[in-house]
């Protein structure tokens, strides 16, 4: 087919405006599934605190008619608790560039505020499955999951817990172990420990890979038939892409989380959670700085928060540790 001659063509053009989408996708994504499922409090100071009790263990209670009451010793409650860890991302554009008719608008300030923010909710899911210890001071930390779980941690050789420390007040990491293939029988050994120790777990939630790896348990003749989709509801809402699994321990919906996938040091664990023994506080809660001084001809901008993760209860939680937890082999 031929052209009529001397036709200029739109290829030849250095003046065109591109068509670009007026909606910029962000390749990072968004999900959060463990800040998003557990409740979120009030922090007042930069080292809240809080106490665990627990009950006696059952036994036999069998008492003489007429006896002579004896008294028991009350244990006291135990004290344990974190510290707020500051997350804060910043950008400058030039007042020009906010004046220009930017396709997409990504590069303005309402879409920048919005961006941030998003990524330092992922710091904050970031800070939740880490296994770093709490810092106090200055520059503080908030402990992570992975650290606090001592009770019911199924760990690789080697491997040992960190948790609380009643002398220091911190909590220290758990040392890695040996890196092990997820498998049913881990899944069930954990989910056995943890329901003997008064758990209640509603959801595992795991890096990617390692539920590629759940998935292929289902070919079990024992499992098969008792898996299905989690269905969503507003009552039964599953946070990112979910299954059921139904064992003899109750129904545990099976969560991927991509944050856990950032690394192999996060990727390593796999949790049980009981929701009602998890909650974020917030000291200061995500917000623009609003007192920047402002110089030359742009816009800064601060986004920041305070807040730290507060484990009601570690013995209502559970981790299969030292998982290969990106490929077959790391």
């Amino acid at each position: 087919m031929a052209i009529v001659a001397n036709t200029f063509q739109s290829t030849g053009s250095k003046t065109n405006r591109e068509e670009l989408s007026d909606v910029v996708d962000m390749i990072t994504p968004e999900d959060t599934p463990i800040y998003s499922m557990i409740g979120k409090g009030t922090a007042k100071s930069t080292h809240p605190e809080w106490s665990i009790d627990e009950l006696r263990a059952p036994g036999a209670n069998v008492q003489v008619e007429g006896d002579e009451y004896i008294f028991n010793a009350i244990v006291a409650p135990k004290r344990v608790g974190n510290y707020t860890q500051i997350f804060r991302d910043s950008f400058v554009l030039s007042n020009t560039q906010e004046a220009v008719d930017d396709a997409g608008q990504a590069l303005k300030v309402k879409h920048q505020k919005v961006k941030v923010g998003k990524a330092i909710r992922k710091d904050v899911e970031f800070s939740i499955v880490s296994n770093v210890g709490s810092v106090g001071g200055a520059t503080r930390v908030s402990a992570g999951l992975p650290a606090w779980i001592t009770t019911n941690a199924s760990r690789g050789a080697t491997g040992a817990n960190g948790g609380f420390q009643v002398g220091t007040g911190l909590v220290t990491p758990a040392t890695n172990g040996t890196q092990r293939a997820f498998t049913k029988t881990l899944l069930d050994n954990a989910l056995q420990a943890a329901y003997s120790a008064g758990a209640d777990v509603t959801d595992l939630v795991v890096a990617p890979y390692v539920k590629s790896v759940f998935v292929t348990f289902m070919s079990d003749a024992n499992v098969a038939p008792f898996r299905y989709a989690a269905s969503s509801g507003s009552k039964n809402t599953i946070v990112a892409t979910a299954d059921i699994y139904e064992g003899p321990y109750g129904k545990v919906a099976i969560t991927m989380d991509r944050v856990m996938a950032a690394s192999v040091a996060t990727a390593r664990n796999a949790f049980l959670i009981d929701r009602d023994k998890l909650e974020w506080l917030w000291l200061r809660k995500i917000a623009e700085d609003k007192d920047l001084a402002k110089t030359g001809d742009a816009q800064k901008r601060v986004i920041i928060g305070e807040g730290c993760l507060k484990v009601t209860n570690e013995a209502g939680l559970g981790v299969i540790a030292d998982l290969f937890g990106t490929t077959p082999s790391t």
